[in-house]
């Protein structure tokens, strides 16, 4: 990317971080929605099926994955209002690289993720969760759950160029809830049955979910699944990615 794209993405992205402070109840509920869910499943569910030893040391790394494949609606939602609106019309009259608007909201967009992740973990932490394997793998962990949360986020923002509508997008926003449950976020897939426990072991989201379970040192991570929690995200990104920036050329013509 040129360091003209590269300037007006940061515009855009700047843009986007300036409607926080107008929308801090809808910035709030973004934080509080996974720690709502992470809470009950962790007291009032509980007890994941198949899981040996402390349920939290399994939980939490998996509320993180998911967390990293919910709340798009909001930069789908973000990207299809500025279609109907007439603000894509508005900057395609200014010197601007092609492709800045959504690369703008999708960095606004991990800038927020990064945070919702913070809080996790810090909430893990206070219910007694801890990560054993050492800051590097830390480190390492939050890479991979960055890196799935970025290819489910240009997933949806091309999915949002297609249905062109924000009450459109509520109805595709629907489908991430089989990905983000249909995972080993809560239970083991031995637990599951059979055909079910293969669907699930093959989502990318369980994949991200085991590798950060290893490199965190807790309950139900396995090694060998770092690779994979790499290779789904980019595999991902390498088709919609591209799909997205030629969908929006071609409605910017």
């Amino acid at each position: 990317m040129s360091t003209y794209a590269l300037t007006d993405s940061w515009t855009m992205t700047r843009r986007e971080l300036a409607h926080w402070a107008r929308q801090p109840v809808q910035v709030a509920v973004n934080l509080v929605f996974p720690v709502m869910l992470m809470l009950m499943f962790g007291y009032l569910v509980g007890g994941g099926r198949g899981v040996a030893g402390d349920y939290v040391d399994y939980l939490v790394p998996g509320m993180l994955a998911l967390t990293m494949a919910f709340g798009l609606e909001g930069t789908m939602i973000a990207v299809t209002q500025d279609l109907n609106k007439g603000v894509i019309d508005r900057f395609r009259s200014m010197p601007m690289a092609n492709g800045a608007i959504l690369v703008g909201r999708s960095v606004a967009d991990m800038l927020q993720s990064a945070l919702a992740l913070a809080v996790l973990v810090m909430v893990g932490l206070a219910l007694g969760w801890r990560a054993h394997g050492g800051i590097a793998a830390f480190l390492g962990a939050i890479g991979l759950l960055l890196l799935f949360r970025f290819a489910m986020l240009w997933i949806g923002i091309q999915l949002a160029l297609v249905a062109g509508k924000p009450e459109l997008v509520q109805a595709v926003q629907i489908l991430v809830w089989p990905v983000g449950f249909l995972s080993n976020a809560f239970a083991t897939p031995e637990a599951m049955p059979g055909w079910l426990g293969t669907v699930v072991q093959w989502n990318p989201m369980s994949q991200t979910a085991t590798a950060v379970r290893d490199l965190f040192g807790n309950q139900g991570g396995e090694t060998g699944h770092i690779w994979p929690a790499v290779v789904w995200p980019l595999v991902l990104l390498a088709v919609f990615f591209p799909l997205a920036l030629r969908r929006f050329a071609r409605l910017s013509k």
